[in-house]
């Protein structure tokens, strides 16, 4: 099952008005502002709070949510994993490539066959080969019509385990460093349960065991929810008129058990926070206009930008995202626009970190 941006698509109303154009969502950011390392412990982060009704700012550490939430509320948590889908090789030529998995396709054996983004798209037409590694190699088997490719990989053992052996932590390119050995697990949450991300799922960073722990005390109700992190979540938006940009579908679910727990929280009157982008999307993706939540299982594209209305999510737990992209259309489709971009020049002019591994905003 597929649930398409088309069912909550909203066209830009005439006169183009603030926040309609993907121009609106710009903002300058120095570069010494971009996060390169994750501070220790995890959170120590600090989070700038966001009251929508009275659009006032606190400056708080990300420890602080456990005075934030209160008891019966429902903390929702992507429990997707990262797995290590960066491949670094060269081309027949010599020449250096990189191959970036972006999900498995249906075709023989398991964890044989990916759509991939690659680098140099020009040199690595269908036909050609990439070596990862001895007894490992990447072919290129097409070309899809959004550019990336199909590509099978060829071991000697099972291609999962020379995925993890071979492959490197998929750090986004605004990280301008190699992975090291602490981005494995640091780049990934403590509760990261389902291999399937190539990219994590960066607000539930913050989290230690301990702080997860204190939440589970106080009476806070914790509850998965999957979404694996894909090109849907960090492809740029290419034109200045958002209504044409097309996500690409990310497989996400909310089982029974799960959509159970959210409804009887809405039910006695208790709110839900929702950690990170993605997991809004996912709850967006599994709830009626009814607002009760239903399970799902299957892939979603969906584009959750202003006039969109949100059905599920009560408070968001978010870092701050990159200009122009759909994530940071997310943030003011649920805070509006004006306090989202408001909020995000005062983070930069108060020296938040930003990205992946930067600080965090809550918005109440």
């Amino acid at each position: 099952m597929t649930v398409s941006s088309d069912s909550v698509q909203v066209a830009s109303p005439e006169g183009s008005p603030k926040g309609s154009r993907t121009s609106d969502y710009d903002y300058e950011l120095p570069e010494a502002r971009i996060a390169q390392h994750p501070v220790e412990p995890r959170d120590a982060s600090r989070l700038l709070v966001v009251d929508r009704r009275s659009g006032t700012l606190t400056h708080r550490t990300f420890r602080d949510v456990l005075s934030l939430i209160p008891d019966g509320d429902a903390l929702v948590l992507n429990t997707t994993k990262v797995f290590r889908a960066r491949l670094l090789g060269h081309r027949e030529s010599g020449g250096p490539a990189e191959i970036l998995l972006l999900r498995p396709v249906e075709h023989g054996a398991p964890g044989t066959y990916y759509e991939a983004m690659i680098h140099p798209g020009g040199k690595l037409r269908p036909g050609r080969t990439v070596t990862i590694a001895d007894g490992f190699t990447v072919e290129i088997m097409d070309t899809t019509p959004r550019r990336t490719r199909i590509v099978k990989l060829h071991t000697t053992g099972h291609p999962l385990e020379a995925i993890e052996t071979h492959g490197h932590v998929p750090l986004p390119p605004y990280i301008e460093r190699a992975d090291e050995a602490g981005d494995e697990s640091r780049y990934q949450t403590v509760y990261a349960d389902q291999a399937g991300s190539v990219a994590a799922p960066t607000a539930g960073l913050h989290f230690t065991d301990e702080l997860i722990a204190a939440l589970d005390a106080k009476g806070v109700e914790r509850v998965p929810v999957l979404l694996h992190v894909g090109a849907g979540t960090f492809r740029p938006v290419s034109d200045d008129d958002p209504s044409l940009h097309v996500m690409h579908e990310e497989w996400c679910e909310v089982t029974e058990e799960s959509a159970h727990r959210l409804n009887a929280v809405r039910a006695r009157g208790n709110k839900i926070w929702v950690v990170g982008t993605t997991g809004v999307r996912t709850l967006e993706t599994a709830t009626g206009e009814d607002g009760i939540v239903r399970a799902f299982r299957g892939e979603t594209n969906i584009f959750l930008r202003p006039l969109y209305t949100f059905r599920g999510v009560d408070h968001l737990i978010t870092n701050f995202h990159l200009p122009k992209s759909t994530l940071v259309m997310l943030v003011a489709a649920f805070a509006g626009y004006d306090l989202t971009m408001s909020t995000y020049r005062t983070a930069v002019e108060m020296d938040y970190r930003f990205y992946s591994y930067g600080d965090a905003m809550a918005i109440i």
